[in-house]
């Protein structure tokens, strides 16, 4: 776990909207391990990505405490903010994967991604005015997807253009300009954050890495789309995690940060390193026909974050890669949980009688 004690350590009370879900649950854990000082309530719906054994770690710590309830439901926001004084809100609460905004369909995603995120800033607001204690900071967290598809030269800049390619980027897109308009309207403290691909423990296995791990270990084919030569730019986990926490605390508002890992790599690519690390053969590459409007590529200019904030990222391509395999190789049991559903029952098993 990376240590910020080069930050100023204050006492802080953050609510996390989505933390039971990848990055969510990561960040919790990275932020009650390096400010002893910090409190978290966690928010969250527990939908399909949503999943409480991925902070068993750290359930019966006084310092955390779990709220189930939906964003898109405001007397749930709003029940959320009388009970808990928060010094500031680490938004991750979203629809976030392309395939199911192609295939089920965009409206779960403008509920969860528009009208939740709208939900929140107005309950943030109202808190703010209600009493001494203020919210200080909303983080937004967003997505490289809003930029679209990059050509083959040059990064993504906070300055490039907003053009989302599938209904997932539309909709992160629509709640960055509501967090800005906010900022601009109505004076809130806000940040926007905007981060490549990430992966680490606890990923959803429908994404990529997490996918073609769990594949490869039970022996079944592994769905490449297309020809594979899809480029992105990935960041380990914790990296992001560090990153999110630079501009909880330093970053100024109403600014955007892209966080980038800087480290370029294909699908086939990737995939043929887990292969490799694996010691699988390549013959369970299976090429499939390729997603409806695949963005070719992206990558991230992290100048900002790094010049502004001294964010660097820590950890190289390759080695946390290896970890993340012997992460999923050791704890089998999580992702066969996920894959099937016997994980939703994990909240009426330490909860429901509470």
């Amino acid at each position: 776990m990376l240590n910020s004690s080069t930050h100023k350590i204050t006492p802080m009370k953050i609510l996390v909207t989505g933390g039971a879900g990848f990055i969510g649950s990561n960040f919790i854990h990275y932020m009650l391990a390096a400010h002893p000082d910090v409190e978290i309530v966690n928010f969250d719906a527990l939908t399909y990505a949503g999943n409480l054994e991925n902070l068993t770690a750290v359930e019966r710590e006084a310092r955390y405490t779990f709220v189930k309830g939906d964003i898109t439901v405001a007397a749930d926001v709003a029940a959320l903010f009388a009970a808990h004084a928060v010094d500031a809100v680490v938004h991750f609460a979203a629809e976030s994967h392309v395939d199911r905004s192609l295939h089920i369909g965009p409206e779960a995603f403008i509920r969860t991604n528009i009208l939740g995120t709208q939900l929140l800033l107005d309950a943030f607001r109202a808190a703010g005015a209600r009493g001494a204690k203020r919210p200080r900071r909303f983080v937004h967290v967003s997505t490289d997807e809003v930029y679209g598809s990059l050509g083959p030269e040059g990064r993504f800049t906070e300055n490039s253009p907003i053009k989302p390619n599938n209904p997932y980027a539309a909709t992160k897109a629509a709640s960055d300009f509501m967090v800005l308009a906010a900022h601009h309207s109505y004076g809130v403290d806000a940040v926007i954050t905007r981060c490549s691909n990430n992966f680490g423990p606890y990923q959803f296995p429908e994404k990529l890495i997490p996918l073609m791990i769990a594949n490869a270990l039970e022996d079944k084919p592994l769905p490449v789309y297309g020809d594979g030569q899809q480029r992105r730019d990935w960041i380990y986990v914790a990296d992001h995690c560090q990153a999110l926490d630079y501009v909880l605390r330093q970053g100024r508002a109403g600014q955007v940060y892209n966080i980038g890992g800087g480290q370029d790599v294909t699908n086939l690519e990737v995939i043929r390193l887990i292969l490799k690390l694996l010691q699988k053969p390549e013959s369970l590459i299976q090429h499939v026909t390729d997603r409806p409007g695949h963005d070719r590529r992206y990558a991230m200019d992290s100048t900002r974050i790094e010049t502004e904030l001294g964010w660097r990222r820590q950890f190289d391509f390759a080695a946390a890669l290896k970890a993340t395999v012997d992460w999923y190789r050791q704890n089998s049991a999580w992702w066969q949980c996920i894959r099937s559903g016997q994980y939703s029952k994990y909240y009426e098993t330490i909860y429901g009688n509470r």
